[in-house]
């Protein structure tokens, strides 16, 4: 539900916020600060506008100094990888929504980290840019094998990326419940959205959820 704490939990993860009880573990480690290997994409693209998408990209690996030339493959590497080869001397305001949010996720994949950390990243986009992110993104996660938190508000979007969607309760958020998505083969947004797991996980989590709205 909107204002539970969505946003805050995952600031809390990534460190940027203090947390009033409790601890929150990676890898056994307790959280006190930001980490170099989590990183965030944030809903509202957060590009910088003076900068073009290549030195967008690049720049969590220039704030690491790391090599020129690392930097130059890495980034040639991602911008491939999210379909923005050609761009790379664009700046933001010549990009569509889609692109700029491609431009996003390459530049928190590019400084390799161990979770990704995706807060609603495709509410603002149409719904056609938004399945075919869908789909982009999956198959991203099939070759780089990140661990990724993704926000939501949409049921379907949920079941579609999730290996496990956690539900939460209304503000102060509680783990109402966690469901695991368990799809046979490689994923893809249409086969998950044809199968009868789909159906059946969607009517359950709104049928969680709609009572909170009432």
């Amino acid at each position: 539900p909107s204002g539970c704490g969505k946003t805050t939990l995952l600031r809390c993860i990534d460190g940027l916020i203090s947390l009033t009880a409790g601890r929150i573990l990676i890898d056994g480690e307790e959280i006190r600060e930001p980490r170099p290997d989590v990183t965030m994409v944030f809903q509202h693209f957060g590009l910088f506008p003076w900068k073009t998408v290549y030195e967008n990209i690049a720049y969590g690996m220039r704030i690491q100094n790391r090599d020129q030339s690392e930097v130059k493959d890495a980034v040639a590497h991602y911008t491939k990888l999210v379909g923005l080869s050609g761009f790379e001397k664009s700046y933001p305001y010549q990009l569509s929504g889609g692109m700029q949010q491609r431009a996003g996720l390459a530049r928190a994949l590019v400084v390799n980290p161990k979770i990704l950390l995706m807060d609603e990243p495709f509410a603002s986009l149409d719904a056609q840019t938004r399945e075919l992110l869908q789909d982009q993104l999956l198959a991203i996660l099939a070759r780089e094998h990140k661990t990724i938190v993704f926000i939501t508000h949409s049921i379907d979007e949920a079941i579609v990326l999730g290996d496990r969607v956690v539900v939460l309760s209304p503000r102060p958020a509680q783990v109402r419940e966690i469901l695991p998505v368990h799809v046979a083969g490689a994923r893809n947004v249409d086969a998950i959205k044809s199968s009868a797991l789909f159906v059946e996980l969607r009517s359950h989590i709104w049928n969680e959820l709609k009572h909170d709205l009432v």
